[in-house]
């Protein structure tokens, strides 16, 4: 089964996610359309960018490359952290819009919250604008804590659709996960596979692995699926591509989830919201 025929998630707007994405990070320029239109190709239909990635372009001509009608596709990107404030996030958003050659853009995420900037509130009230304008399909932030989320709601009164925040093994967040639960809020997973960590040869991933017939991959991107989260993970070659889009054949057990989850042991980079600063 590919991610075009993958189940999807419904959101609080009354549209979907599809149940696993494609992340872009680092895939620029034309090499980087390349792969991400491999992706689209091999069934990716939620791909993520953001314009702080410098890839929105190759985004872009991925999109026009590929026969795959344009409402199949979802199209995330972010706005950075130098572009918070009410008309700025107008004017960022439609640098991206012009870069990403579209008439929409599907998903749009805070990327960061930035409280010492406080001015995440005023952001998010221009990204209700831009959906009720119709050039936004639907509203959400990234690495927005409960309060940070809570704030938004009781201010402005709309909930975003998705919160995506690093969530893997070592970091799983249940949390914030059952917070945005109560809240209706998709969880998306950055970095899902904790990359740049040994968390692939873990025993409890690879004893799992090889009881499925699946790779430690495949194995921790079904674990985000039965969370409810939404991963995106990142890959360049076409063939861990497809790999990662094979996970939806089979399913782990509660004890295999569990047994995953207790590998907790922490965040892996200085993304602390409260803290955390990208500009």
């Amino acid at each position: 089964m590919t991610a075009a025929s993958a189940p999807s998630v419904g959101l609080n707007d009354g549209r979907t996610l599809p149940s696993i994405g494609l992340g872009t990070y680092g895939m620029n320029g034309a090499e980087g359309a390349g792969q991400i239109a491999t992706a689209i190709e091999s069934g990716y239909r939620l791909i993520d960018t953001a314009l702080n990635y410098g890839n929105e372009d190759a985004v872009a001509e991925a999109v026009r490359r590929v026969d795959v009608p344009r409402d199949e596709l979802v199209i995330t990107t972010k706005l950075p952290g130098r572009h918070h404030g009410y008309d700025e996030t107008i004017a960022s958003f439609h640098e991206s819009l012009g870069t990403l050659g579209l008439e929409r853009v599907d998903l749009y995420l805070i990327h960061w919250p930035l409280p010492r900037v406080d001015k995440y509130v005023d952001s998010f009230r221009a990204f209700v604008k831009l959906q009720e304008d119709g050039l936004v399909s639907s509203v959400g932030v990234s690495n927005f804590t409960e309060a940070h989320l809570q704030r938004l709601a009781d201010e402005i009164g709309v909930v975003p659709a998705v919160n995506q925040i690093e969530l893997h093994p070592y970091f799983p967040q249940a949390g914030l996960r059952a917070v945005h639960e109560r809240m209706g809020i998709v969880t998306e997973s950055w970095s899902p596979l904790a990359k740049q960590s040994e968390l692939l040869s873990e025993t409890v991933i690879t004893d799992i692995a090889a009881a499925h017939g699946k790779t430690p991959t495949q194995v921790v991107l079904r674990w985000h699926v039965q969370l409810g989260a939404v991963p995106v993970p990142k890959s360049a070659d076409p063939g861990r591509q497809r790999e990662n889009l094979d996970v939806f054949d089979f399913e782990l057990s509660a004890a295999e989830v569990e047994a995953i989850s207790g590998l907790e042991r922490g965040r892996l980079w200085d993304g602390d919201p409260e803290t955390h600063e990208e500009f």
